[in-house]
């Protein structure tokens, strides 16, 4: 039986070992996985914050292009009031030459004669010498003021002219700010992809770690129990003594090897707040454990919370339960005379201890075992 369980352990183990070994030749070991995963979060964290750093740049980029925005729509106002001005400016002009041109015309058609004529009507020298200073005026002033609005239609001119630079000047910069504003969001889109791509690696990675990890796992456990076969120990073990039967009760004594009870049905322990279900016989590991009376053994193996355990059917809804043994020594399906053994004390399970949890059920419900021993 033994060497049968060790070659088919073995063959297991063999199997494990050449399937990890072909699935990771020439790819990564736990130890590469777990540094590529380190690199990786160090990689997107960089890539994160280079992306943010894009987009607070991105964000300053939209914000003077809107502040220019307004500059631009103020500059359009000022331009269409300096072209407004200039046309006001040059109409001006014009009419100030027409009605020059109109005087001119006027004393030049006249001729001497005219002039001359004004001039013998005076009634006075006085009257003379103010008719000829108000020809003198009249001409003097036409000058003035057609030099006057020139000058003033010359300074709108050259206002508009450096307002449309402005404007140019403007626009430009807006253009500058749409291409950079096209760069950065085109920067931000491939940090975006390459963050995306590296996220998949991530994951891509943690898969491979997992599986890596369970291999490794696997291999271990069937390492541990090849190593557990060829020492000649197991969680089965044959028993080491005869049936061995204890009081007047219906039971005998599970553990009479026990070297004190730690723990009785019904108690409320600090680490647990439900009533115990059965009572516990501290004793060192290895002290055999007997059958508590005639039965069938429907339960002989392992389990998380009992470890090692074995459960026994006794008929007419009792039924018996040993459990976190170092080792049993009874299989499932095998019936056992009162007082035979079982198994050996151990702490297999949740247990904080070598000890004996012997507990009785009637019909499902646990009772007090000494009511029965």
């Amino acid at each position: 039986m033994k060497g049968r369980m060790r070659k088919i352990t073995g063959i297991l183990l063999a199997f494990v070992l050449c399937i990890g070994t072909a699935s990771q030749s020439g790819a990564v070991t736990i130890d590469e996985a777990e540094k590529k995963a380190d690199q990786l979060e160090s990689d997107k964290k960089k890539a994160e914050e280079e992306k943010k750093t894009l987009s607070e740049k991105l964000d300053e980029i939209i914000k003077k292009m809107n502040e220019t925005q307004e500059h631009l729509t103020a500059k359009e106002d000022e331009i269409s009031d300096a072209e407004n001005e200039l046309i006001q400016a040059q109409i001006a002009e014009d009419d100030q030459y027409d009605s020059m041109k109109k005087r001119i015309r006027y004393l030049y058609e006249g001729g001497n004669t005219q002039f001359l004529e004004m001039m013998m009507t005076s009634s006075s020298i006085t009257d003379l010498l103010n008719k000829a200073e108000y020809v003198a005026k009249l001409s003097s002033y036409d000058r003035d003021m057609l030099v006057e609005f020139q000058d003033t239609v010359k300074t709108v001119q050259d206002k508009e002219a450096k307002l449309q630079e402005e404007y140019k000047n403007l626009n430009t910069l807006q253009s500058q700010l749409v291409e950079q504003q096209t760069q950065a969001q085109e920067m931000i889109s491939s940090k975006e992809a390459q963050i995306a791509s590296i996220q998949t690696q991530i994951q891509q990675n943690a898969d491979t770690l997992k599986e890596l990890k369970e291999k490794a796992e696997q291999a271990r456990r069937l390492q541990e129990e090849q190593a557990k076969l060829n020492s000649g120990g197991s969680s089965f073990k044959p028993s080491s003594s005869g049936n061995v039967v204890s009081g007047n009760g219906y039971f005998t004594h599970p553990c009479p090897g026990m070297t004190y009870q730690s723990s009785y049905f019904g108690e409320v322990r600090a680490f647990d707040p439900r009533p115990h279900k059965g009572n516990d016989y501290a004793a060192p590991a290895g002290t055999p454990t007997y059958a508590a009376a005639a039965g069938t053994v429907v339960i002989a193996g392992w389990s998380n919370s009992a470890g090692n355990w074995v459960v026994i059917n006794h008929g007419n809804g009792l039924v018996t339960k040993y459990m976190h043994h170092s080792a049993i020594c009874v299989s499932a399906g095998q019936k056992v005379a009162k007082g035979q053994q079982i198994g050996y004390v151990g702490s297999t399970g949740y247990s904080s201890g070598a000890h004996l949890h012997f507990q009785v059920e009637l019909n499902g419900t646990a009772v007090n075992p000494n009511t029965y021993l």
